[in-house]
């Protein structure tokens, strides 16, 4: 992002004692040093202006604290006063769409008046400075960056229908593959796609969405690595049916159960946790499995 072809690449400070690179792109399509921003150049973002951009920032020691390219969206940053004199703000205003820039800037004061007064973590040493490489994709007013976040979150929505539905039919094929290995007959599929087999049938009221259901269940892989338990907690888990206050595949698989039943649930990753990971114990597009016993329906 910020190779140079400019001989002279170095670091400048402005008076307001920010540290700083700033690129841009010459004639060949090179980022190259831009050299001193003089004083009172009001050619980059203003106050009251969104900034779109790819942030990543780092310690003295050179280990990356943050990186916005891992998430599917760039930053919306909305430019702001200077909290402090050489501060992030004060980068922002520097720069102008298509420009790349490397800053270095106090830690003790980005924690205290940018961060909100947060402590400063462990890995980062008091008095040292923190290295902040930004590049600048768009200056816009608020109105604009409302519009692009609007457009950018449906087409987000549009092709993570796409994955889901590509991915509902790879889960499918696992899930039948599991089915046979297992021996496990009776199995029946709800119209998204859950499988659910009736262990043991109960003798109470049927649950359908709107009623408050009690619920013991075993969370684990189809490769059989428990998850969570609420049997070993010794309390069931009491939600409202179809209200969305569990994963899809739960909302919908339980609906085909009454009150006292016992059930497997095999549950595809679209209808679970879907593709994102959630920690190290829950990969993205987990296929997960549940026994469950519905322990009671209130009506």
């Amino acid at each position: 992002m910020l190779q140079s072809c400019n001989k002279k690449d170095e670091f400048y400070t402005s008076a307001d004692g920010l540290t700083y690179k700033i690129y841009e792109k010459n004639e060949k399509g090179a980022y190259e040093n831009k050299g001193e921003v003089a004083k009172g150049d009001s050619t980059g973002a203003k106050v009251g202006q969104v900034v779109t951009m790819q942030m990543l920032y780092k310690n003295e020691a050179d280990s990356v604290l943050f990186d916005s390219h891992t998430q599917k969206v760039p930053l919306m940053i909305p430019v702001m006063e200077p909290s402090f004199k050489g501060g992030l703000e004060n980068a922002l205003m520097m720069m102008s769409p298509g420009d790349s820039g490397v800053f270095k800037i106090s830690a003790d004061s980005l924690f205290a008046k940018t961060f909100g007064g947060q402590p400063m973590p462990p890995f980062i040493k008091p008095g040292s400075k923190m290295t902040f490489f930004i590049k600048v994709d768009k200056v816009q007013s608020q109105q604009e960056a409302m519009a692009d976040q609007q457009k950018i979150m449906q087409e987000q929505m549009v092709a993570s229908q796409a994955h889901a539905k590509e991915q509902l039919k790879i889960d499918d094929a696992k899930i039948q593959q599991y089915l046979k290995e297992k021996n496990l007959a009776n199995a029946k599929k709800t119209d998204a796609g859950v499988y659910y087999i009736v262990t043991e049938p109960g003798k109470g009221a049927d649950a359908t969405a709107g009623d408050k259901v009690t619920v013991h269940y075993k969370l684990s892989f189809l490769d059989g690595k428990e998850l969570e338990s609420s049997y070993k907690g010794g309390q069931p888990f009491s939600f409202t049916l179809g209200q969305g206050q569990v994963i899809p595949g739960w909302d919908e698989a339980l609906q085909k159960l009454n009150k006292g039943s016992k059930a497997i649930l095999l549950i595809p990753s679209p209808l679970a946790y879907g593709e994102q990971d959630r920690g190290p114990e829950m990969p993205g597009n987990s296929i997960l499995r549940f026994d469950v016993e519905l322990v009671d329906v209130q009506k």
